[in-house]
């Protein structure tokens, strides 16, 4: 996990494979509540397997001609799992989603009901997970270290680490993306996204990317596959942008063209750039906080209760509330306006920043201010239940629920001891 340094269970771990096939990552929402069956708009429980949630909320709007914006949903699921969520398109019927059996690529529709109101981010309890771990050395051992460390999560709680999915794992750039913008340099952060190849990148990406960063934009263009969605919607717009303005390279455009490439993605995922700078950053005070004790108060830690309230009065049971899950230490998502701990803690913080060369005045992007974050403190931990661990054929069955926000890969990190993707 990018920038995730320290683990608090000290068994060496099981080793093993996830995701060997999509299968073998399964994930289902724990809604906050059902639709009731009457009401203006449409909720439909999907299952979708090796799909992004945003390309498929596209691809209903594309079929249902009409706006994104109409479509929504509870939080964003892997790409590479089998994964079941809530989607819904307001002012809709029942019949509108029908016609969709069969015209979404790797989707299947279970569940259609209409409801009161429209399905917003956030509005979920948690995940339950089923995840097989494959290519274990000893199955029936390694299904028994797996559970000793569920245990100990279970009483202490799991680092509340972003994992990849944050991030990307061939394309690690979300966060790149994000510092360019607080940097206010718009052009770095079309360039940043679009071209800037991987080595991790198999040829067929790296080829258009390698032309964009050329200046050749429409032989990039032409050469995007159809993976590509987003780079082709920044890319078009450029291009329209030097037509316009009757200029024949991109260089000489200017900044209110290169907004509007950025403008031109669909706003969930024009505002992951600055939370996944926020979220690299986080990952590293955490590891810093996390060698104090994940489960006790350290002297300036600022605290939050369950609904992410700040607790003003700690008072002299702190640490058995936080042992309860009551409340929790926490630490910064960075941003223009967040808190810094106390003492040596809000020094260790300051550090984090200091060492990017970043300031939190600068999470205002000026530029772009409606990409910009206030920040907020982050619970260091989450709370996991109705955790198992079992052997199977070639590894282990491990199941589990943790709540929204939180990665399964944080878990599957302490059970593995190894890079989690």
């Amino acid at each position: 996990m990018l920038n995730a340094e320290t683990y608090i269970t000290s068994q060496k771990g099981i080793g093993g494979k996830i995701r060997t096939k999509y299968e073998d990552f399964y994930v289902e929402e724990i809604p906050e509540s059902e639709p009731s069956g009457t009401g203006p708009n449409t909720w439909f429980f999907i299952e979708k397997i090796g799909r992004d949630t945003l390309e498929v909320v596209l691809d209903v709007a594309r079929e249902l001609h009409i706006d994104r914006k109409r479509m929504g949903f509870a939080g964003m699921k892997d790409k590479r799992a089998v994964t079941r969520q809530w989607l819904c398109v307001s002012n809709s019927e029942v019949e509108d989603i029908e016609k969709l059996e069969d015209k979404l690529y790797k989707v299947d529709i279970l569940k259609i009901m209409q409801n009161e109101k429209k399905l917003r981010i956030g509005q979920l309890v948690g995940n339950k997970f089923r995840l097989f771990i494959r290519d274990t050395d000893n199955p029936e051992k390694d299904s028994e270290i797996a559970t000793e460390i569920l245990a100990e999560l279970l009483r202490k709680g799991v680092p509340n680490y972003y994992g990849w999915q944050r991030f990307g794992k061939k394309r690690s750039n979300t966060h790149l993306v994000g510092k360019a913008l607080l940097e206010n340099d718009l052009k770095k952060v079309v360039d940043c996204y679009i071209g800037n190849p991987f080595d991790e990148e198999p040829e067929h990406i790296k080829k258009p990317r390698e032309l964009y960063d050329a200046g050749k934009l429409e032989e990039a263009f032409e050469e995007m596959p159809r993976s590509m969605r987003y780079e082709k919607m920044m890319l078009k717009t450029l291009l329209k942008e030097m037509k316009k303005k009757n200029v024949e390279d991109a260089e000489s455009l200017d900044e209110h063209s290169y907004r509007r490439a950025i403008s031109s993605l669909p706003k969930p995922l024009r505002r992951m750039f600055v939370h996944a700078y926020q979220s690299f950053l986080f990952n590293k005070a955490v590891s810093e906080r996390v060698k104090l004790g994940i489960d006790n108060y350290v002297e300036g830690d600022i605290i939050i209760d369950n609904e992410e309230h700040l607790v003003h009065e700690l008072g002299d049971n702190i640490n058995e509330r936080i042992k309860n899950f009551e409340v929790h230490p926490t630490a910064p998502l960075f941003g223009s306006k967040v808190p810094l701990a106390g003492g040596e803690l809000g020094e260790m913080e300051q550090k984090v920043i200091d060492e990017e060369g970043v300031t939190l005045e600068e999470f205002k992007v000026p530029k772009m201010p409606k990409l910009g974050s206030h920040g907020l403190r982050r619970a260091l931990r989450f709370k996991i239940w109705d955790a198992s661990a079992k052997a199977i054929d070639d590894g282990v069955l491990v199941e589990f629920s943790i709540p929204k926000g939180c990665y399964a890969t944080a878990v599957l990190r302490e059970i593995m001891k190894n890079e989690v993707v």
